[in-house]
């Protein structure tokens, strides 16, 4: 609601200092266009280094989310294992005291 109150001031305070800048961004256009080169040059060496980077960074990431479902699979079966010897032992006993399957 505020901005929409402001608009008129805003509107006008905006074309008001734009007229003003004008002159002065009209002076700037050839010192942009000698800057053009190098802005051009800074995007090459931007993309390059992007280029080179870029794998490394997405190999680290690769890495990093294995690593977490590995630790989270770990988290999730540290806590069964007790269970899992009380298993083993369970069937270990019942398999040493029954008798030897008959072979004829």
């Amino acid at each position: 609601m505020i901005s929409l109150l402001t608009l008129p001031f805003r509107l006008a305070f905006g074309i008001l200092f734009g007229l003003l800048a004008l002159p002065f961004a009209l002076l700037a256009i050839p010192f942009v266009i000698l800057l053009l080169p190098f802005l051009l040059l800074r995007l090459v060496f931007k993309a390059a280094v992007a280029l080179f980077v870029l794998p490394v960074v997405l190999l680290a990431a690769f890495i990093t989310i294995v690593v977490t479902f590995v630790a989270i699979a770990i988290a999730l079966v540290v806590p069964l294992l007790p269970f899992v010897f009380a298993a083993f032992c369970v069937w270990a006993i019942i398999r040493f005291a029954s008798r030897p399957a008959f072979s004829a």
